[in-house]
């Protein structure tokens, strides 16, 4: 009997062959890494990782699913690792794996926003990511400026990530539908990251930017960082924050950091 889905915990069980195969493929497992996936449910993705050699560490918050998963074969034989736990409580650097890990996995919806900054903060002991999200998080995530889903998501996430949307996934493919679309979005660490001198300044600055993007710069980053700052980084007061770009908000924010 497969346990039985947690509504609470926001829980669609992908279920959809060819969308798992499709998945599978964008993750491209190699035999022997060690991987980490998040919220492996009834195992649509765990299953085909194994299948090809990973060794496979799971988080999991549900204490049934994660029961399960401990109770497979893999994991008594050393391939499959279960932790029960909150996933905004992972600290990747505590398995010592060695090297950087790939993280996969069918984000929550209720928490996918503050999992990613969560993750992005660990960005030097990963390498990359795949993960299965609401549609509207991944199109604010990839947006580029001057479009209505750029946003503080998408400077946060591409001052430090290439990222790209690779299809979506309908809510008939999971059980039960949700009522939203999903989709798949991979994310690699910049191989020659933007540097950014202070990144509570950075974060801060683009907190306060989106805040209140109705406003020009010059009006919603007040006191925090004046007009003559902005010229100086060659950006007009008068510019709104959707219109600038992730490298011109590190220009500020550096110049905010060493001044």
């Amino acid at each position: 009997m497969s346990p039985r889905t947690r509504q609470p915990l926001g829980q669609h069980f992908l279920a959809d062959r060819h969308y798992i195969s499709a998945i599978v493929d964008v993750i491209a497992p190699r035999a022997g890494e060690h991987m980490i996936e998040i919220g492996p449910g009834r195992g649509a993705i765990t299953l085909p990782l194994l299948e090809a050699g990973v060794n496979l560490t799971v988080i999991e918050l549900d204490p049934e699913l994660a029961s399960a998963m401990a109770a497979r074969p893999e994991a008594r034989q050393g391939q499959l690792r279960v932790e029960h736990m909150n996933a905004l409580k992972l600290d990747v650097a505590a398995f010592n794996f060695g090297a950087p890990v790939r993280v996969v996995g069918n984000l929550p919806y209720g928490i996918s926003t503050p999992l990613l900054f969560h993750l992005a903060s660990q960005s030097d002991r990963i390498e990359s990511m795949v993960f299965m999200l609401q549609r509207e998080v991944v199109d604010r995530m990839c947006a580029a400026p001057d479009s209505h889903d750029y946003g503080r998501l998408s400077v946060a996430l591409q001052v430090d990530f290439e990222m790209v949307n690779h299809f979506d996934v309908p809510p008939g493919a999971f059980a039960p539908p949700p009522r939203v679309y999903s989709a798949v979005v991979s994310m690699r660490p910049r191989p020659q990251p933007v540097p950014v001198s202070d990144r509570a300044v950075f974060d801060e600055m683009i907190r306060r930017a989106f805040g209140q993007r109705r406003k020009t710069l010059r009006n919603a980053l007040g006191t925090f960082c004046d007009s003559d700052t902005l010229n100086a980084a060659g950006i007009d007061p008068q510019r709104r924050a959707e219109t600038v770009s992730v490298a011109e908000y590190v220009r500020v924010a550096n110049l905010l950091a060493n001044r």
